[in-house]
């Protein structure tokens, strides 16, 4: 039996897609041939959906696939026709109906396409969705639609869970994409959001399946355990995108994998596991290991990005991922603990810019931009306090200044700084 699900406009999709955010890079830019390569392997082995948005990989990842698309597979069918291809408008850019015309036209011809199959609304609430319809959105899309420059519409949601009905109301759209995992499974939305939605003949695609990673390959011990008590042979990506997958109104869930290898393993798991098929012992072993990762997890950041760029030039997603895996992992060592060495080499300006949570002033624009309703700033205040001791700056530029083995001057400046 196939593995693809019918969606309610009679698609038939692959339930695992691609999601084109997180694509590998080098030197900074897309690595063309590492993403070609897993990319063009997904689908040769059955995935049919690719999403992406104007503002992943800086504008890159949009014109990236445009190219890759037009070569042609081995059985002679070009790639572009093998697939549903996903994009978005970008919501914070667009004032005029005028200016929605103008970046589906310019998407268009980056992905040297005539038609884009499913054109999301990126990055909206219930409020931002409300002030696009008095520009017109919803004209905008109908007429899309009608003219056959796009053959669904839908939302890319990053809002309440309480507002995530009445924005369902809002159109007669024909999918949404929201974040759901076994850890955030009410953060925007819950079964009973997916289930309506479906209700009203929306597919529903799911994005952050692994919550940036976190749920993947580097679970706390304690939760890893339970995991492979239940199952050695089960890694905890399975885990988690068998979560997902058993939702019988999830359409596709949308993977930032990077590599072949990671490919292969997201395949192979969504080519198996259909709606309803957990039992209730692996249902119980998940909320188990989902009890212990939360009770360690300082900050619920996915890094998205969705906060960049920082007026202060704080990389936010570092800081927190950095922070984060101090407690989850539960590491020791002070000065010379994993964390803090990567605080200093990543975020302290030792080998570029600095961008750590101390330049923080708490201006607040990044909360408003939040997806997952993070107070920021009070939770830089954490990962200052966790790794900024007194004098962090002049130790930094000693370092700088002189050259010193960071490992070797450590404890000894550590320890100076901490008696001031």
């Amino acid at each position: 039996m196939s593995a693809k699900r019918i969606l309610p406009n009679g698609d038939e999709i692959f339930p695992l897609g691609i999601g084109a955010m997180r694509l590998p890079t080098k030197n900074n830019v897309i690595d063309k041939e590492k993403a070609r390569e897993f990319i063009f392997y997904a689908i040769d082995n059955g995935v049919n959906f690719i999403d992406t948005a104007y503002s992943y990989h800086g504008g890159a990842s949009e014109t990236f696939l445009g190219e890759i698309l037009q070569e042609t597979a081995l059985d002679g069918v070009k790639y572009r026709d093998k697939v549903r291809i996903s994009t978005k408008l970008p919501s914070w850019m667009v004032h005029s109906k005028d200016q929605m015309e103008f970046y589906l036209n310019k998407q268009l011809e980056k992905l040297q396409v005539d038609y884009i199959d499913y054109y999301f609304i990126h990055n909206v609430n219930l409020d931002s969705l409300s002030k696009l319809e008095s520009i017109s959105l919803f004209e905008f899309f109908d007429e899309s639609k009608a003219s056959g420059k796009i053959k669904n519409a839908g939302f890319s949601y990053h809002g309440a869970r309480e507002e995530f009905i009445p924005a369902v109301d809002m159109y007669d759209w024909d999918m949404t994409l929201v974040q759901f995992n076994y850890l955030d499974n009410r953060v925007q939305i819950s079964r009973k959001e997916i289930d309506y939605a479906a209700s009203k003949g929306i597919a529903v695609f799911i994005m952050e399946p692994l919550k940036g990673g976190i749920l993947a390959d580097n679970l706390p011990a304690e939760a890893d355990s339970i995991f492979k008590e239940a199952d050695s042979s089960r890694s905890p990506v399975d885990w988690a995108l068998s979560w997902v997958l058993n939702h019988e109104n999830v359409s596709c869930v949308l993977s930032g994998v990077g590599d072949l290898n990671q490919t292969r393993e997201n395949i192979e798991i969504a080519g198996r596991v259909p709606p309803n098929s957990l039992t209730d012992y692996e249902l119980k072993t998940i909320r188990k290991a989902k009890s212990i990762i939360r009770s360690l997890m300082k900050v619920g950041c996915t890094s998205c990005g969705y906060c960049l760029p920082c007026p202060q030039g704080i990389n936010i997603p570092n800081c927190f991922s950095i922070y984060n895996n101090k407690y989850l992992f539960e590491e020791k060592g002070g000065m010379l603990s994993r964390a803090q060495l990567n605080y200093f080499s990543m975020l302290s300006g030792l080998f570029n810019k600095p961008s750590n949570a101390g330049l923080c002033n708490e201006c607040r624009q990044c909360v408003s931009l939040c997806p997952q309703r993070i107070d920021i700033p009070k939770e830089l205040k954490q990962v200052y306090k966790t790794f900024e001791f007194p004098g962090f700056k002049y130790f930094i530029l000693f370092i700088k200044r002189f050259g010193l083995p960071l490992t070797n001057i450590a404890t000894k400046f550590f320890n100076f700084f901490k008696a001031i």
